[in-house]
């Protein structure tokens, strides 16, 4: 069994009400973000890969674009831009290419990740 991660990033602002930080979440701010996206299985035995990755690259370049300099309160099928809803609806957007294991959300410059695991069964 393999496991492959492909990264991208996306920068984007946001507004979070009724959190802890207060007056400081509630005006627009923006972060640095880097995702990770985890495909596991086992490799095709005719191109010896897990999934295509210009497959995989293409999916993931849709999802940077809806995502990159936006205002992520502005995306409705976001719900609240946190970090557990932002690696859900990236989880969303890829999990057609199957085999996707884990969608990872990081925002280095606060030392915060949130990781998916999407549903199980």
């Amino acid at each position: 069994m393999w496991e492959l991660t492909k990264s991208f990033r996306f920068e984007a602002a946001h507004s979070l009400s009724g959190t802890t930080f207060g007056a400081a979440s509630e005006e627009i701010h923006g972060h640095s973000f880097r995702a990770e996206v985890t495909v596991r299985g086992t490799p095709d035995p005719e191109t010896g890969m897990v999934v295509d990755l210009g497959l995989l690259q293409r999916a993931i370049e849709d999802v940077r674009l809806t995502l990159d300099h936006k205002f992520l309160n502005k995306i409705e099928a976001l719900g609240k831009p946190t970090l557990e809803n932002l690696s859900r609806f990236v989880w969303e957007r890829l999990q057609h290419i199957g085999k996707l294991t884990r969608v990872s959300i990081h925002r280095d410059s606060c030392n915060e990740s949130c990781t998916y695991y999407g549903p199980q069964g």
